[in-house]
């Protein structure tokens, strides 16, 4: 079973990506950092996820 950190994790990545492409559409010049901190969090859920994986 997914744990809810992995959760947490992966849908604020996923909220974070969304603002970042919706501020591309209005050009924000802060955009790309936003969708590049999502795709951290994208990054850290996979890792937590595999982590549990491997510790089971």
């Amino acid at each position: 079973m997914i744990s809810k950190k992995v959760i947490s994790l992966f849908t604020f990545g996923i909220l974070l990506i969304l603002v970042g492409a919706i501020s591309k559409l209005f050009n924000w010049p802060q955009s790309n950092v936003v969708i590049a901190i999502g795709l951290v969090f994208e990054i850290l859920a996979v890792l937590v996820f595999i982590w549990n994986k491997l510790k089971k």
